[in-house]
Protein backbone atom coordinates (compact mmCIF):
# COMPACT_ATOMS: atom_id res chain seq x y z
CA UNK A 1 0.00 0.00 0.00
CA UNK A 2 1.40 3.36 -1.22
CA UNK A 3 0.97 4.79 3.01
CA UNK A 4 2.46 8.33 1.96
CA UNK A 5 -0.67 8.73 -0.59
CA UNK A 6 -2.75 8.06 2.13
CA UNK A 7 -0.95 10.52 4.66
CA UNK A 8 -1.29 13.12 1.86
CA UNK A 9 -5.04 12.38 1.04
CA UNK A 10 -6.25 12.50 4.82
CA UNK A 11 -4.18 15.96 5.05
CA UNK A 12 -5.91 17.19 2.44
CA UNK A 13 -9.23 16.44 3.54
CA UNK A 14 -8.48 17.23 6.84
CA UNK A 15 -7.51 20.69 6.44
CA UNK A 16 -10.83 21.40 4.28
CA UNK A 17 -13.07 19.21 7.24
CA UNK A 18 -11.45 21.58 9.82
CA UNK A 19 -13.24 24.16 8.38
CA UNK A 20 -16.51 23.17 9.50
CA UNK A 21 -16.05 24.04 13.50
CA UNK A 22 -16.19 27.37 12.18
CA UNK A 23 -20.13 26.97 11.33
CA UNK A 24 -20.97 26.15 15.53
CA UNK A 25 -18.55 29.11 16.21
CA UNK A 26 -20.49 31.45 14.64
CA UNK A 27 -23.83 30.23 16.29
CA UNK A 28 -22.18 29.83 20.26
CA UNK A 29 -21.16 33.84 18.88
CA UNK A 30 -24.62 34.87 17.93
CA UNK A 31 -26.14 32.96 21.19
CA UNK A 32 -23.27 34.05 23.57
CA UNK A 33 -23.33 30.36 25.04
CA UNK A 34 -19.71 30.47 26.06
CA UNK A 35 -18.32 27.77 23.85
CA UNK A 36 -16.80 29.46 21.23
CA UNK A 37 -13.66 28.08 21.97
CA UNK A 38 -14.69 24.77 22.23
CA UNK A 39 -15.22 25.32 18.75
CA UNK A 40 -11.93 26.97 18.26
CA UNK A 41 -9.46 24.75 19.57
CA UNK A 42 -10.52 21.68 17.65
CA UNK A 43 -10.67 23.72 14.12
CA UNK A 44 -6.95 24.73 15.24
CA UNK A 45 -5.85 21.19 15.91
CA UNK A 46 -7.50 19.89 12.72
CA UNK A 47 -6.14 22.10 10.35
CA UNK A 48 -2.93 21.94 11.74
CA UNK A 49 -2.92 18.21 12.05
CA UNK A 50 -4.08 18.56 8.58
CA UNK A 51 -1.17 20.57 7.43
CA UNK A 52 1.27 18.58 8.72
CA UNK A 53 0.38 16.04 6.67
CA UNK A 54 0.65 17.79 3.29
CA UNK A 55 4.12 19.51 4.16
CA UNK A 56 5.88 16.94 2.09
CA UNK A 57 3.99 15.46 -1.35
CA UNK A 58 4.79 12.01 -1.99
CA UNK A 59 6.75 11.67 -5.50
CA UNK A 60 4.42 8.52 -6.25
CA UNK A 61 0.81 9.54 -6.10
CA UNK A 62 -0.54 6.17 -7.58
CA UNK A 63 -3.53 5.20 -5.84
CA UNK A 64 -5.73 1.88 -6.03
CA UNK A 65 -9.18 0.87 -4.41
CA UNK A 66 -7.10 -0.37 -1.02
CA UNK A 67 -5.96 3.14 -0.28
CA UNK A 68 -9.30 4.23 -1.01
CA UNK A 69 -10.86 2.44 1.36
CA UNK A 70 -7.57 2.99 4.16
CA UNK A 71 -8.56 6.93 3.35
CA UNK A 72 -11.92 6.62 4.30
CA UNK A 73 -11.63 4.76 7.28
CA UNK A 74 -9.13 6.90 8.87
CA UNK A 75 -10.85 10.01 8.15
CA UNK A 76 -13.62 8.82 9.56
CA UNK A 77 -12.12 7.71 12.96
CA UNK A 78 -9.65 11.52 13.06
CA UNK A 79 -12.68 13.40 12.01
CA UNK A 80 -14.77 11.59 15.08
CA UNK A 81 -11.93 12.16 17.41
CA UNK A 82 -11.55 16.00 16.77
CA UNK A 83 -15.27 16.35 16.53
CA UNK A 84 -15.77 14.70 20.45
CA UNK A 85 -13.49 17.75 21.67
CA UNK A 86 -16.05 20.30 22.13
CA UNK A 87 -18.66 17.87 24.20
CA UNK A 88 -15.24 17.16 26.18
CA UNK A 89 -14.95 20.57 26.50
CA UNK A 90 -17.76 22.21 27.56
CA UNK A 91 -17.90 19.93 29.72
CA UNK A 92 -21.52 18.81 27.72
CA UNK A 93 -20.45 15.22 27.78
CA UNK A 94 -17.57 14.60 30.41
CA UNK A 95 -15.90 11.31 29.15
CA UNK A 96 -14.42 10.84 26.50
CA UNK A 97 -15.88 7.58 25.68
CA UNK A 98 -19.42 9.20 25.90
CA UNK A 99 -18.36 11.67 23.76
CA UNK A 100 -16.66 9.41 21.12
CA UNK A 101 -19.91 7.12 20.78
CA UNK A 102 -22.15 10.33 20.57
CA UNK A 103 -20.11 12.11 17.85
CA UNK A 104 -19.46 8.40 15.68
CA UNK A 105 -23.29 8.36 16.03
CA UNK A 106 -23.57 11.73 14.72
CA UNK A 107 -20.90 11.36 11.58
CA UNK A 108 -22.34 8.32 11.14
CA UNK A 109 -26.12 9.43 10.67
CA UNK A 110 -27.29 6.46 13.70
CA UNK A 111 -28.87 8.71 16.21
CA UNK A 112 -28.11 6.50 19.20
CA UNK A 113 -27.57 9.08 22.08
CA UNK A 114 -25.36 8.41 25.62
CA UNK A 115 -27.64 11.44 26.83
CA UNK A 116 -30.55 11.87 29.17
CA UNK A 117 -31.06 15.67 28.78
CA UNK A 118 -30.83 17.07 25.60
CA UNK A 119 -32.49 20.08 26.63
CA UNK A 120 -29.93 21.04 28.66
CA UNK A 121 -26.87 21.62 26.22
CA UNK A 122 -26.22 24.95 24.59
CA UNK A 123 -26.85 25.94 21.42
CA UNK A 124 -24.18 25.86 19.85
CA UNK A 125 -23.68 21.88 21.07
CA UNK A 126 -26.86 21.07 19.55
CA UNK A 127 -26.17 22.87 16.32
CA UNK A 128 -22.73 20.85 16.06
CA UNK A 129 -24.38 17.50 17.12
CA UNK A 130 -26.85 17.87 14.49
CA UNK A 131 -24.40 19.25 11.78
CA UNK A 132 -22.53 16.02 12.15
CA UNK A 133 -25.10 14.08 10.85
CA UNK A 134 -26.01 16.91 7.55
CA UNK A 135 -22.52 16.18 6.76
CA UNK A 136 -22.19 12.45 7.50
CA UNK A 137 -25.50 11.91 5.87
CA UNK A 138 -23.80 12.99 2.23
CA UNK A 139 -20.57 11.55 3.14
CA UNK A 140 -17.57 13.85 4.88
CA UNK A 141 -14.98 12.93 2.34
CA UNK A 142 -17.67 13.63 -0.29
CA UNK A 143 -18.12 17.32 1.17
CA UNK A 144 -14.08 17.68 1.18
CA UNK A 145 -13.59 16.31 -2.35
CA UNK A 146 -16.55 18.84 -3.46
CA UNK A 147 -14.18 21.70 -2.25
CA UNK A 148 -11.02 21.02 -2.74
CA UNK A 149 -8.94 21.95 -5.85
CA UNK A 150 -7.93 19.43 -8.33
CA UNK A 151 -4.97 17.69 -7.80
CA UNK A 152 -2.07 18.43 -9.84
CA UNK A 153 -1.13 15.19 -10.95
CA UNK A 154 -1.86 13.29 -14.27
CA UNK A 155 -5.73 12.52 -13.63
CA UNK A 156 -7.53 14.30 -11.12
CA UNK A 157 -10.18 12.21 -10.00
CA UNK A 158 -7.52 8.91 -9.97
CA UNK A 159 -7.70 9.07 -5.44
CA UNK A 160 -11.13 10.52 -5.32
CA UNK A 161 -12.86 7.81 -7.26
CA UNK A 162 -11.40 5.05 -4.59
CA UNK A 163 -12.75 7.05 -1.81
CA UNK A 164 -15.81 7.84 -3.16
CA UNK A 165 -16.43 4.58 -4.16
CA UNK A 166 -15.50 3.39 -0.61
CA UNK A 167 -17.29 5.80 1.09
CA UNK A 168 -20.73 5.62 -1.20
CA UNK A 169 -23.58 3.30 0.35
CA UNK A 170 -24.97 0.41 -2.01
CA UNK A 171 -23.66 -2.40 -4.06
CA UNK A 172 -22.52 -0.30 -7.04
CA UNK A 173 -20.84 2.84 -8.03
CA UNK A 174 -21.81 5.36 -10.70
CA UNK A 175 -21.34 8.80 -11.96
CA UNK A 176 -23.56 10.80 -13.33
CA UNK A 177 -21.34 13.17 -14.78
CA UNK A 178 -17.85 12.20 -16.32
CA UNK A 179 -16.18 14.82 -13.79
CA UNK A 180 -15.58 13.49 -10.43
CA UNK A 181 -16.09 16.75 -8.48
CA UNK A 182 -19.24 17.80 -10.81
CA UNK A 183 -20.82 14.50 -9.97
CA UNK A 184 -20.24 15.43 -6.13
CA UNK A 185 -21.21 18.92 -6.39
CA UNK A 186 -24.22 17.96 -8.20
CA UNK A 187 -25.24 15.73 -5.47
CA UNK A 188 -24.59 17.75 -2.69
CA UNK A 189 -26.31 20.43 -4.42
CA UNK A 190 -29.77 18.27 -4.40
CA UNK A 191 -28.98 17.47 -1.18
CA UNK A 192 -28.44 21.20 0.29
CA UNK A 193 -31.62 22.23 -2.11
CA UNK A 194 -33.66 19.55 -0.17
CA UNK A 195 -32.35 20.84 3.26
CA UNK A 196 -33.43 24.46 2.59
CA UNK A 197 -36.64 23.14 1.40
CA UNK A 198 -37.47 21.28 4.97
CA UNK A 199 -35.73 24.21 6.64
CA UNK A 200 -38.94 26.56 5.43
CA UNK A 201 -41.62 24.29 5.34
CA UNK A 202 -40.78 23.42 8.86
CA UNK A 203 -40.67 27.53 9.91
CA UNK A 204 -44.14 28.50 8.02
CA UNK A 205 -45.43 26.20 10.05
CA UNK A 206 -44.43 27.88 13.57
CA UNK A 207 -41.59 25.87 14.39
CA UNK A 208 -38.82 28.15 15.43
CA UNK A 209 -35.94 28.51 12.82
CA UNK A 210 -33.51 27.20 15.46
CA UNK A 211 -35.07 24.33 15.60
CA UNK A 212 -35.98 24.08 12.15
CA UNK A 213 -32.48 23.98 10.89
CA UNK A 214 -31.29 21.25 13.58
CA UNK A 215 -34.10 19.06 12.74
CA UNK A 216 -33.95 19.33 8.96
CA UNK A 217 -29.98 18.38 9.72
CA UNK A 218 -31.39 15.36 11.52
CA UNK A 219 -33.95 14.44 8.66
CA UNK A 220 -31.36 14.96 5.70
CA UNK A 221 -28.90 13.10 7.11
CA UNK A 222 -31.33 10.42 8.09
CA UNK A 223 -29.76 10.62 11.73
CA UNK A 224 -32.31 11.62 13.93
CA UNK A 225 -30.79 13.88 16.83
CA UNK A 226 -33.62 16.10 17.64
CA UNK A 227 -33.19 19.14 20.12
CA UNK A 228 -36.33 17.69 22.47
CA UNK A 229 -35.88 14.95 24.59
CA UNK A 230 -39.43 13.28 23.14
CA UNK A 231 -37.99 13.81 19.48
CA UNK A 232 -40.55 15.29 17.04
CA UNK A 233 -43.44 14.20 19.49
CA UNK A 234 -42.47 17.55 21.69
CA UNK A 235 -44.17 19.60 19.45
CA UNK A 236 -47.43 17.61 18.96
CA UNK A 237 -48.49 18.82 15.19
CA UNK A 238 -49.68 16.85 12.65
CA UNK A 239 -48.42 19.61 10.06
CA UNK A 240 -44.60 19.05 11.69
CA UNK A 241 -44.56 15.45 11.86
CA UNK A 242 -46.15 15.02 8.17
CA UNK A 243 -43.53 17.55 6.76
CA UNK A 244 -40.56 15.60 8.55
CA UNK A 245 -41.83 12.13 7.69
CA UNK A 246 -42.33 12.82 3.74
CA UNK A 247 -38.86 14.67 3.84
CA UNK A 248 -37.39 11.23 5.53
CA UNK A 249 -39.14 9.53 2.58
CA UNK A 250 -37.22 11.89 0.09
CA UNK A 251 -33.71 11.67 1.61
CA UNK A 252 -34.73 8.02 1.54
CA UNK A 253 -34.57 7.80 -2.24
CA UNK A 254 -32.08 7.10 -4.75
CA UNK A 255 -30.61 10.32 -5.25
CA UNK A 256 -29.72 9.70 -8.67
CA UNK A 257 -33.51 9.92 -9.04
CA UNK A 258 -33.59 13.28 -8.34
CA UNK A 259 -30.70 14.59 -11.31
CA UNK A 260 -32.94 12.52 -13.64
CA UNK A 261 -36.02 14.25 -13.04
CA UNK A 262 -33.65 17.34 -13.06
CA UNK A 263 -32.36 16.46 -16.70
CA UNK A 264 -36.00 15.20 -17.77
CA UNK A 265 -35.12 11.39 -17.83
CA UNK A 266 -38.47 10.17 -16.61
CA UNK A 267 -37.87 6.97 -18.62
CA UNK A 268 -35.45 5.46 -16.12
CA UNK A 269 -37.47 6.46 -13.40
CA UNK A 270 -40.40 4.38 -14.28
CA UNK A 271 -37.52 1.89 -14.61
CA UNK A 272 -36.34 2.01 -11.21
CA UNK A 273 -37.22 -1.13 -9.88
CA UNK A 274 -35.56 -0.29 -6.36
CA UNK A 275 -38.07 2.75 -5.82
CA UNK A 276 -41.19 0.65 -6.98
CA UNK A 277 -40.37 -1.39 -4.07
CA UNK A 278 -39.20 1.46 -2.00
CA UNK A 279 -42.95 3.07 -2.07
CA UNK A 280 -44.35 -0.39 -1.87
CA UNK A 281 -42.72 -1.62 1.04
CA UNK A 282 -43.64 1.59 2.85
CA UNK A 283 -47.02 1.41 1.81
CA UNK A 284 -48.18 -2.08 3.10
CA UNK A 285 -45.79 -1.52 6.50
CA UNK A 286 -47.69 1.42 6.99
CA UNK A 287 -51.53 0.18 6.42
CA UNK A 288 -50.34 -2.73 7.92
CA UNK A 289 -49.04 -1.52 11.42
CA UNK A 290 -51.38 0.94 11.43
CA UNK A 291 -54.33 -2.11 11.52
CA UNK A 292 -52.32 -3.19 14.56
CA UNK A 293 -52.19 -0.69 16.42
CA UNK A 294 -55.85 0.94 15.77
CA UNK A 295 -57.00 -0.67 19.63
CA UNK A 296 -54.12 0.89 21.09
CA UNK A 297 -55.38 4.31 19.55
CA UNK A 298 -59.05 3.72 19.18
CA UNK A 299 -59.17 6.06 16.57
CA UNK A 300 -57.70 5.14 12.68
CA UNK A 301 -56.59 8.81 11.99
CA UNK A 302 -54.12 8.80 15.03
CA UNK A 303 -53.52 5.18 14.10
CA UNK A 304 -52.43 6.15 10.65
CA UNK A 305 -50.80 8.99 11.78
CA UNK A 306 -48.48 7.20 14.00
CA UNK A 307 -47.50 4.25 11.87
CA UNK A 308 -46.66 6.56 8.79
CA UNK A 309 -44.02 8.67 10.81
CA UNK A 310 -42.45 5.47 12.66
CA UNK A 311 -42.40 3.58 9.27
CA UNK A 312 -40.83 6.27 7.64
CA UNK A 313 -38.28 7.07 10.25
CA UNK A 314 -37.46 3.24 10.97
CA UNK A 315 -37.02 2.34 7.07
CA UNK A 316 -34.71 5.12 6.32
CA UNK A 317 -33.23 4.76 9.07
CA UNK A 318 -33.62 7.93 10.97
CA UNK A 319 -35.22 7.13 14.30
CA UNK A 320 -37.12 10.16 14.91
CA UNK A 321 -39.99 9.50 17.20
CA UNK A 322 -43.38 10.26 17.92
CA UNK A 323 -44.45 6.83 19.80
CA UNK A 324 -43.02 4.77 22.61
CA UNK A 325 -43.18 1.46 19.85
CA UNK A 326 -41.46 -0.58 22.32
CA UNK A 327 -45.27 -0.38 23.79
CA UNK A 328 -46.68 -1.64 20.18
CA UNK A 329 -47.63 -5.70 19.61
CA UNK A 330 -45.58 -7.76 18.68
CA UNK A 331 -46.65 -7.88 15.08
CA UNK A 332 -45.71 -4.53 15.00
CA UNK A 333 -42.43 -4.57 16.68
CA UNK A 334 -41.25 -7.48 14.51
CA UNK A 335 -42.41 -5.37 11.17
CA UNK A 336 -40.30 -2.40 12.19
CA UNK A 337 -37.23 -4.47 13.27
CA UNK A 338 -37.88 -6.04 9.48
CA UNK A 339 -37.86 -2.50 8.10
CA UNK A 340 -34.68 -1.81 10.63
CA UNK A 341 -32.63 -4.57 8.41
CA UNK A 342 -33.88 -3.44 4.72
CA UNK A 343 -32.91 0.04 5.01
CA UNK A 344 -34.06 2.66 2.31
CA UNK A 345 -32.43 3.06 -1.52
CA UNK A 346 -28.98 3.04 -2.57
CA UNK A 347 -27.03 5.96 -3.11
CA UNK A 348 -29.20 7.67 -0.46
CA UNK A 349 -28.25 9.01 2.93
CA UNK A 350 -30.06 6.00 4.50
CA UNK A 351 -28.29 3.20 6.60
CA UNK A 352 -29.31 -1.14 6.48
CA UNK A 353 -28.49 -3.00 4.04
CA UNK A 354 -30.50 -1.20 0.79
CA UNK A 355 -33.12 -2.50 -0.73
CA UNK A 356 -31.52 -2.52 -4.11
CA UNK A 357 -28.96 -5.32 -1.96
CA UNK A 358 -31.95 -7.10 -0.55
CA UNK A 359 -33.41 -7.91 -4.49
CA UNK A 360 -30.32 -8.82 -5.97
CA UNK A 361 -29.75 -11.46 -2.50
CA UNK A 362 -33.62 -12.47 -3.14
CA UNK A 363 -33.14 -13.13 -7.11
CA UNK A 364 -29.80 -14.73 -6.31
CA UNK A 365 -31.37 -17.05 -4.30
CA UNK A 366 -34.41 -17.86 -6.37
CA UNK A 367 -32.08 -18.30 -9.22
CA UNK A 368 -30.01 -20.72 -7.45
CA UNK A 369 -33.47 -22.93 -6.20
CA UNK A 370 -34.57 -22.57 -9.83
CA UNK A 371 -31.32 -23.85 -11.38
CA UNK A 372 -31.49 -26.85 -9.24
CA UNK A 373 -35.04 -27.54 -10.91
CA UNK A 374 -33.62 -26.73 -14.38
CA UNK A 375 -29.52 -27.26 -14.45
CA UNK A 376 -29.02 -26.27 -18.27
CA UNK A 377 -31.14 -23.18 -17.82
CA UNK A 378 -29.18 -20.06 -18.08
CA UNK A 379 -31.10 -17.23 -16.13
CA UNK A 380 -29.97 -13.88 -15.87
CA UNK A 381 -30.65 -11.53 -12.74
CA UNK A 382 -32.09 -8.57 -14.10
CA UNK A 383 -32.60 -5.40 -11.52
CA UNK A 384 -33.71 -1.47 -13.34
CA UNK A 385 -34.72 -3.21 -16.81
CA UNK A 386 -31.14 -4.18 -16.65
CA UNK A 387 -28.79 -7.19 -16.31
CA UNK A 388 -27.05 -7.49 -12.96
CA UNK A 389 -23.22 -8.66 -13.48
CA UNK A 390 -21.94 -11.91 -11.79
CA UNK A 391 -19.52 -10.56 -9.52
CA UNK A 392 -21.74 -7.76 -7.88
CA UNK A 393 -24.01 -10.42 -7.26
CA UNK A 394 -21.66 -12.68 -5.75
CA UNK A 395 -20.22 -9.17 -4.05
CA UNK A 396 -23.73 -9.28 -2.36
CA UNK A 397 -23.87 -12.39 -1.00
CA UNK A 398 -20.42 -11.87 0.46
CA UNK A 399 -21.46 -8.73 1.64
CA UNK A 400 -24.46 -10.34 3.67
CA UNK A 401 -22.12 -13.56 5.07
CA UNK A 402 -20.55 -10.20 7.17
CA UNK A 403 -23.16 -8.86 8.04
CA UNK A 404 -24.71 -11.77 9.67
CA UNK A 405 -21.30 -12.32 11.28
CA UNK A 406 -20.76 -9.39 12.63
CA UNK A 407 -24.44 -8.97 14.12
CA UNK A 408 -23.49 -12.07 15.95
CA UNK A 409 -20.51 -11.76 17.13
CA UNK A 410 -21.45 -8.31 18.55
CA UNK A 411 -24.38 -9.64 20.28
CA UNK A 412 -22.13 -11.86 21.67
CA UNK A 413 -19.79 -9.36 23.05
CA UNK A 414 -23.07 -6.85 24.44
CA UNK A 415 -24.64 -9.54 25.91
CA UNK A 416 -22.09 -9.22 28.68
CA UNK A 417 -23.06 -6.20 29.58
CA UNK A 418 -26.02 -7.97 31.57
CA UNK A 419 -29.28 -6.73 29.62
CA UNK A 420 -32.09 -8.31 28.49
CA UNK A 421 -31.96 -10.44 25.29
CA UNK A 422 -34.14 -7.81 23.14
CA UNK A 423 -32.41 -5.11 24.51
CA UNK A 424 -29.19 -6.87 23.97
CA UNK A 425 -30.05 -7.78 19.79
CA UNK A 426 -31.54 -4.69 19.27
CA UNK A 427 -29.02 -2.49 20.03
CA UNK A 428 -26.68 -4.55 17.79
CA UNK A 429 -29.06 -4.17 14.86
CA UNK A 430 -29.87 -0.34 15.61
CA UNK A 431 -26.23 0.51 15.45
CA UNK A 432 -25.20 -1.57 12.62
CA UNK A 433 -27.77 -0.06 10.53
CA UNK A 434 -27.31 3.08 11.49
CA UNK A 435 -30.82 3.45 12.52
CA UNK A 436 -31.03 5.18 16.52
CA UNK A 437 -33.58 3.93 18.91
CA UNK A 438 -33.65 0.02 19.30
CA UNK A 439 -36.43 -1.76 21.67
CA UNK A 440 -36.36 -2.61 25.71
CA UNK A 441 -33.26 -0.51 27.58
CA UNK A 442 -32.51 0.69 24.14
CA UNK A 443 -36.35 1.95 23.00
CA UNK A 444 -37.36 5.35 22.02
CA UNK A 445 -37.76 5.78 25.59
CA UNK A 446 -34.25 4.90 27.26
CA UNK A 447 -30.68 5.47 25.59
CA UNK A 448 -27.26 3.76 25.92
CA UNK A 449 -25.70 6.12 28.68
CA UNK A 450 -25.42 2.60 30.95
CA UNK A 451 -24.03 0.60 28.65
CA UNK A 452 -20.21 -0.40 29.77
CA UNK A 453 -17.30 0.34 27.73
CA UNK A 454 -16.64 -2.47 25.96
CA UNK A 455 -20.52 -2.20 24.91
CA UNK A 456 -19.81 1.43 23.48
CA UNK A 457 -16.34 0.33 21.72
CA UNK A 458 -18.55 -2.52 19.50
CA UNK A 459 -20.92 -0.58 19.02
CA UNK A 460 -18.75 1.98 17.51
CA UNK A 461 -17.43 -0.61 15.49
CA UNK A 462 -21.01 -1.48 14.19
CA UNK A 463 -21.83 2.34 13.65
CA UNK A 464 -18.85 2.91 11.78
CA UNK A 465 -19.09 -0.80 9.93
CA UNK A 466 -22.45 0.22 9.05
CA UNK A 467 -21.80 3.52 7.75
CA UNK A 468 -18.95 2.24 5.73
CA UNK A 469 -20.34 -0.93 4.68
CA UNK A 470 -17.69 -2.97 6.49
CA UNK A 471 -15.05 -3.40 3.56
CA UNK A 472 -13.17 -0.33 4.82
CA UNK A 473 -12.91 -0.50 8.24
CA UNK A 474 -11.92 -4.57 7.43
CA UNK A 475 -9.73 -4.00 5.18
CA UNK A 476 -7.84 -1.29 7.01
CA UNK A 477 -7.96 -3.25 10.02
CA UNK A 478 -5.94 -5.88 7.82
CA UNK A 479 -2.02 -6.35 8.63
CA UNK A 480 -1.61 -7.76 5.13
CA UNK A 481 -3.08 -4.32 3.66
CA UNK A 482 -0.48 -2.59 5.67
CA UNK A 483 2.82 -4.37 4.88
CA UNK A 484 2.60 -4.45 1.58
CA UNK A 485 3.58 -1.37 -1.04
CA UNK A 486 1.27 -2.48 -3.48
Amino acid sequence: MNKRVVVHNVGRITLIASMLFLMPLIVSLIYRDGCAFTFLIPAILMSSVGALCTAFRPADMTSYAKEGFVTVTMMWLIFSLFGAIPFLLSHSIPRFIDAFFETVSGFTTTGSTILRDIESLPPSILFWRSLTHWVGGMGVLALAIALLPNDSSGNPDNSAVHILRAETPGPTFGKLVAKLRYNVRILYGIYTALTLLEILFLAVGGMPLFDSVINAFGTAGTGGFAIRNASIGAYDSLYVEMVIAVFMLLFGVNFNIYYFVLTGKFLKILKSEELRWYLGIVAFSTFAITWNILPLYGNAARSLRASFFQVAAIITTTGFGTADFDLWPTFSKVLLVLLMFIGACSSSTAGGLKISRVLILVKSTLREIRSQIHPREVRMIRCDGTTVDRAVAHGVAYYFALYILILLFSSVLISFNGMDFTSTVTSVITCLNNIGPGLGKVGPSGNFADLSVLSKLVLIFDMLAGRLEIYPLIITLSPAVWRRRA
